[in-house]
């Protein structure tokens, strides 16, 4: 890690990025595209950050995906000129793609009804331009998509539609990201590209030959690259990583090829307490639908972040850990633990616990929920700490 010093930064809690990690796993994820013959269409929605986006693009990609229509309007007033929404957009989303398409950015939509296949067409026509359409597929997820024997109905209707290119396929499987168990994770990727090589075949039999079939992600990266069938791949936590991919292991095994570049600088703003010290980094700081943040640096190796209400959150050292323990699941365990160890005279605060002003490093849980927190990610590259803003965040659709 190359994380800036305490006097560096403008305040706490702030995201930070090393820049130099960040530089390396765009980097790799790129070389591993290359190598494989598929274009990177790399995920906004992680970092909904348009200066990221273009290096991103910069560096190899062939544009950028995301989730909604406001994140595409963002990427493309930031510079992006290749965008992909991909989810099905709202009927109101319609019209912005096509007036979006009107500044020469090339827009591509995933439909997964006749519907939303006729409102991007009219609103096509309208506005005078053509939008890619991409039918969306579900193998598994059950969020949005058809199932794969609904997907020709649906592309000749796009490929039927005035103003809009029947553009491919989309298949992401999310279900499949995070599986611990890394054969079942296999196993199961390995059985949808089946089921996608065969529907390529039936759409090319109908004369409707996919031109893309994008998907993948982060967690199933190298059996994406190796399928044969994927031409684009739509992972994006690679750039950054955070706790919950980390806990799952690399697809295949062995150690991750990309590194942590993400963290949140928290400072310790109480330590009035044997067994914690408080920083001011609590639930607004940190996303908390994945597992908790990790101690990074600043305090003792195997020390514990634990929220503690909005504003703040607890680092408890391993010589502490009793005291959570303790505490099990009474309602009151933990005011009666706390009490207890203080009242303790044989217990000594452990000397190497973070004293107040302290910054302690943490690594987020999950990265794309946590980075929405914030306005900005600071960007240190070793001698500088340079703002770039989450301007895909605050946008509304």
């Amino acid at each position: 890690m190359n994380l800036p010093p305490a006097a560096a930064l403008p305040q706490t809690p702030i995201l930070v990025v090393d820049r130099a990690a960040l530089e390396r796993n765009i980097d790799h994820m790129q070389a591993l595209c290359d190598a494989a013959a598929v274009r990177l269409r790399a995920h906004g929605k992680t970092h909904k950050c348009s200066t990221l986006g273009r290096l991103i693009v910069e560096r190899g990609a062939v544009g950028l995906c995301c989730q909604t229509v406001g994140e595409a309007e963002a990427y493309v007033a930031g510079g992006i000129q290749d965008v992909l929404v991909t989810a099905p957009a709202p009927p109101w989303g319609a019209a912005r793609l096509a007036a979006l398409a009107r500044t020469g950015a090339k827009v591509g939509a995933v439909a997964d009804d006749e519907g939303q296949i006729d409102r991007l067409s009219d609103a096509a026509v309208a506005a005078g331009v053509v939008l890619d359409l991409v039918v969306d597929l579900d193998l598994g997820t059950h969020r949005t998509g058809v199932y794969p024997h609904e997907a020709l109905k649906l592309a000749r209707a796009a490929d039927a539609s005035p103003s809009l290119r029947f553009a491919g396929i989309q298949a992401y499987l999310g279900h499949l990201q995070h599986l611990n168990d890394g054969a079942l994770r296999r196993s199961a990727d390995e059985a949808a590209f089946a089921t996608l090589k065969a529907l390529v075949a039936e759409l090319t039999a109908a004369g409707l030959a996919p031109p893309v079939v994008t998907g993948g992600g982060t967690g199933t990266h190298a059996f994406d690259l190796a399928s044969g069938v994927f031409t684009e791949l739509q992972a994006g936590s690679y750039a950054v990583m955070d706790v919950e991919y980390d806990a799952c292991g690399a697809p295949g095994g062995g150690d991750w090829p990309f590194e942590p570049a993400l963290f949140v600088a928290a400072t310790v703003v109480s330590a009035r307490h044997k067994s914690h010290v408080v920083v001011d980094a609590g639930f607004k700081a940190m996303s908390m639908d994945g597992p908790p943040a990790r101690v990074v640096g600043g305090a003792a190796p195997g020390s514990l972040w634990r929220p503690m209400g909005d504003e703040h959150g607890m680092i408890a050292h391993p010589a502490t850990l009793d005291v959570l323990k303790a505490a099990g699941r009474d309602p009151l365990g933990f005011d009666k633990a706390v009490a207890a160890a203080d009242a303790d005279f044989a217990r000594e605060t452990p000397a190497d616990a973070p004293r107040v002003g302290d910054l302690v490093w943490l690594q987020p849980g999950h990265c794309d929920p946590t980075i929405n927190l914030y306005d900005a990610l600071h960007v240190w590259d070793g001698e500088r700490l340079e703002r770039w803003a989450v301007d895909g965040r605050r946008v509304s659709g």
